[in-house]
């Protein structure tokens, strides 16, 4: 088997335009029990939809933004990336090679490189270990310093996510919301990583608490070169953390940009409702309209043709019979809407 490459002693940065981390026509989907008026009429279980051959790509030292409303999918295609869910199809390429399966002294070493930080700072953290036994552990697991090394590198964790040493021997239940995130950050960082999936890592803390932990992500991204696929429903946090942003719904990317330009100009119907429905700031209203009309639909049984057209203003009859395809437009944009003609995606070459 094939090594995955391993980044430079000292430096694990990619650079600015390399693809570290890759999806492939991945997909993941869920079998539900089937239950007893299923089994009566004979019939299989359902099946959850989550993710659906989604393609993305996360370039070194970037920060890609996911959004979209809950229940799109965001989540599970994070884990997917962490390697906590096995996909139904589709690759999952670090650094050019395929690392679904591999060794488990390689699976080890990889997950080093791609770490998480999670929405909920309290239950993402074992409540009966102190800070300091919890930084210690990752640092052993990893193989990252010498013994005699690892409370020094546990104060510079902690002072690096603003935190004093000081406070290493409290457990989690001891600190308030923004500085148990901070505990998240810090044991993300404890294994050097190239890559951070950060999934709603604000939304369980208070407003006055977000623009600090937001900071600190920039602040470590500054120093360290670190790229980040940050998972939000916030369009306000995503655009002043990323670079591009990537919009899912019902499972599926609809569209994909640099941040400036999709707020500039939204393509996707759906990425316009989201644009218009965002809470601005300042102006005394919490929202403009049009909002996002309707529920998301069942993930179990997706509407045909185009999965947005039951709630898009601009639905025409193709839209309810013909799934549109992802097109570039621009070199640097990708939408899937009849809307918008363009140069169809190749397939993927398979390794």
């Amino acid at each position: 088997m094939t090594s995955t490459p391993e980044p430079a002693a000292g430096s694990a940065v990619a650079t600015r335009d390399e693809v570290v981390v890759e999806t492939r026509d991945l997909s993941k989907d869920f079998v539900l029990a089937g239950g007893l008026w299923r089994a009566i009429r004979r019939r299989g279980p359902e099946v959850l939809h989550a993710v659906d051959q989604v393609s993305l790509s996360v370039r070194g030292g970037e920060t890609l933004a996911l959004v979209g409303e809950t229940g799109s999918g965001k989540t599970t295609l994070g884990r997917l990336i962490l390697r906590l869910y096995k996909p139904t199809s589709g690759d999952l390429l670090y650094r050019g090679q395929s690392i679904l399966s591999v060794s488990r002294s390689e699976d080890e070493r990889l997950r080093k490189h791609i770490q998480a930080i999670f929405q909920d700072p309290y239950s993402s953290l074992n409540p009966v270990l102190t800070v300091r036994k919890t930084l210690a552990e990752a640092l052993r697991v990893h193989h990252i310093c010498a013994d005699d090394e690892i409370d020094a590198r546990v104060d510079s964790l902690l002072e690096t996510v603003g935190l004093s040493p000081a406070m290493s021997d409290r457990k989690p239940h001891e600190f308030s919301g923004g500085q148990r995130q901070r505990i998240g950050i810090a044991r993300a960082l404890a294994v050097d990583p190239e890559v951070i999936v950060a999934d709603e890592p604000l939304s369980a803390l208070d407003v006055s608490i977000q623009a600090q932990v937001l900071n600190l992500l920039i602040k470590l991204q500054d120093d360290a070169g670190l790229t980040y696929l940050f998972i939000t429903h916030d369009l306000d946090v995503a655009r002043h953390l990323s670079q591009r942003i990537a919009v899912m719904y019902l499972g599926a990317i609809v569209e994909e940009a640099p941040a400036d330009a999709m707020f500039a100009e939204p393509l996707h119907p759906y990425t316009q409702a989201l644009l218009a429905a965002a809470p601005k700031l300042g102006t005394g209203r919490r929202r403009r309209e049009p909002a996002v009309h309707g529920d998301l639909p069942n993930a179990i049984e997706r509407p045909s043709g185009c999965r947005f057209h039951p709630r898009c203003p601009m639905a025409m009859p193709v839209c309810s019979t013909d799934e549109p395809v992802m097109v570039t437009i621009g070199g640097d944009r990708r939408v899937a809407c009849h809307l918008h003609p363009g140069t169809p995606e190749q397939a993927q070459p398979k390794d």
